[in-house]
């Protein structure tokens, strides 16, 4: 099993990303550090950690993340960002539930919401996060991938990494991710599957503003091929075809 982290000066909260990897009921055989650019001690920290540290230098997520599994070895390849926060059971949760999926995914909670507004932390990413499923799920006609929390065989990456777009920094590379997995391949949602997010950007109208284009532009990207009823229809016509 395969872990990557696509980073870009996050030493700090990689720190404890990678202690809680090291902290797993289910041990990863390779966690692969995916160094976008960065200018701080990211890479030192992670090789501290016996992580394995492959550079990046193309800027953005989508060409961080693509490395990264390009890079994995093992037959599961799981994914968070450096500062997700890790249950103890992550990664063996993971495995179960890709007995029956080729992708799976879950959900999150904020672990440092200010202090006037916790009390609403948990309504808040459930929000969030569900408006995220539901708008972005009506877009593909399935479940959406959530890059804070996902894992995936890897012969589905394989089966897709040429056709994921890696070069473009202002797209949301799980949403891209999904759009391709999602024509051949199961991604299912696991309820309870929960890892800590930073709610950081969410506080930050113009982050927030960003994380929406980047939204609209990669589903714009795709259609009208991957309008959802244009999806159905291909699928209908392949079930036919390998039935006749």
């Amino acid at each position: 099993m395969s872990v990557v982290i696509p980073v870009k000066d996050d030493a700090r909260p990689l720190e404890r990303c990678l202690r809680d990897l090291s902290r797993q009921t289910r041990l990863a055989d390779e966690v692969i550090v995916v160094d976008n650019g960065s200018v701080d001690d990211s890479a030192e920290v992670a090789r501290r950690h016996g992580a394995i540290v492959v550079p990046e230098p193309r800027p953005g997520i989508p060409a961080a993340a693509s490395t990264g599994y390009d890079a994995a070895a093992g037959t599961v390849i799981a994914r968070c960002d450096a500062d997700s926060r890790l249950p103890p059971d992550w990664l063996e949760r993971v495995v179960a539930e890709l007995d029956s999926a080729d992708a799976v995914t879950g959900s999150a909670r904020f672990y440092d919401v200010p202090r006037r507004f916790r009390a609403f932390s948990r309504p808040l990413a459930v929000l969030y996060l569900g408006a995220y499923t539901l708008a972005t799920g009506a877009a593909l006609g399935h479940a959406p991938l959530f890059g804070s929390n996902l894992g995936l065989r890897r012969s589905a990456w394989q089966d897709v990494r040429g056709e994921v777009h890696r070069d473009d920094p202002e797209l949301h590379d799980d949403l891209d991710l999904s759009i391709h997995l999602g024509v051949r391949h199961r991604i299912r949602r696991v309820p309870g599957m929960l890892v800590g997010i930073s709610s950081r950007p969410f506080w930050n109208r113009d982050a927030l503003r960003r994380r929406f284009r980047r939204g609209m532009r990669t589903i714009r990207l795709h259609w009208p091929e991957e309008y959802p009823p244009y999806r159905v229809a291909r699928r209908v016509r392949t079930m036919r075809d390998a039935g006749a």
